[in-house]
């Protein structure tokens, strides 16, 4: 079970949303590297960045932190959201040292555009599916949509996409525990892993993902809860090791 640390990029700084309310912001810290170093100290194997400004305004804004992160941490896998919906994105990002992209918005729109990517850059590329009550949202979570998250996730099946960062919004950023019965319910239907994201709050959470690993999901986002303490990433990383060894 991989554990991603998110770092939520808005004018800058590295914050936590409300269940994607732009509006209902809490401001973590000033410096995305720092942060990134943070979470590096305490393990983590991959790091989960979202531009947020991005996601809203649909082209990057916050470029530059994440240019940094991936510049001082050169060998470690980094996963990007937010306003990417154009390949010179795609090819700017990996130029500049990330790993993977997350198209979100544009896949909903366009999934013809997914698969030229996934062919453009094998091995690169993520669908983030946000969904509210098993409908997929998009533009920043402000639209949603009459798809259904498994509908959507099965049109990608054979191009080549990574993996599906599965959100539940409901759940997201309200420290309420993770949505575990529709993110299995998703992995059921495909045969792309899943990564679990929106409202992991304690270890009791990452203890209950760690026993539906084998439906497909490969790991999960954690956000507020490394933010307020309410797991100890460090102490996360160990049980996850002990569970695969």
């Amino acid at each position: 079970m991989l554990l991603l640390p998110a770092i939520d990029l808005k004018d800058g700084q590295c914050v936590r949303l409300r269940q994607g309310r732009m509006e209902d912001t809490t401001v973590f810290s000033d410096s995305p590297v720092d942060t990134a170093t943070r979470w590096v100290d305490a393990g983590a194997k991959r790091l989960h960045l979202v531009d947020l400004n991005g996601a809203f305004d649909g082209e990057p804004v916050n470029n530059s932190a994440v240019e940094a992160i991936a510049k001082k941490f050169p060998d470690l896998p980094i996963q990007i959201g937010g306003g990417i919906r154009d390949a010179k994105t795609v090819q700017a990002y990996l130029n500049a040292g990330v790993t993977y992209c997350i198209i979100g918005t544009k896949a909903v729109q366009d999934p013809d555009f997914v698969k030229d990517l996934c062919k453009q850059f094998p091995g690169h590329i993520i669908v983030g599916i946000d969904a509210k009550n098993g409908m997929v949202a998009t533009d920043g979570w402000a639209e949603v949509s009459s798809v259904s998250a498994i509908e959507l996730a099965k049109q990608f099946e054979e191009a080549g996409v990574v993996a599906i960062v599965y959100t539940d919004i409901a759940r997201d950023g309200m420290m309420k525990g993770v949505n575990i019965d529709a993110t299995v319910e998703l992995a059921n239907h495909i045969n792309i892993p899943v990564i679990a994201s929106g409202g992991v709050s304690s270890m009791d959470d990452i203890i209950e993902l760690c026993k539906v690993e084998d439906a497909g999901i490969m790991g999960t986002i954690l956000g507020r809860s490394i933010y307020e303490g309410t797991i100890d990433l460090a102490e996360a990383h160990n049980y996850v090791e002990n569970q695969s060894g």
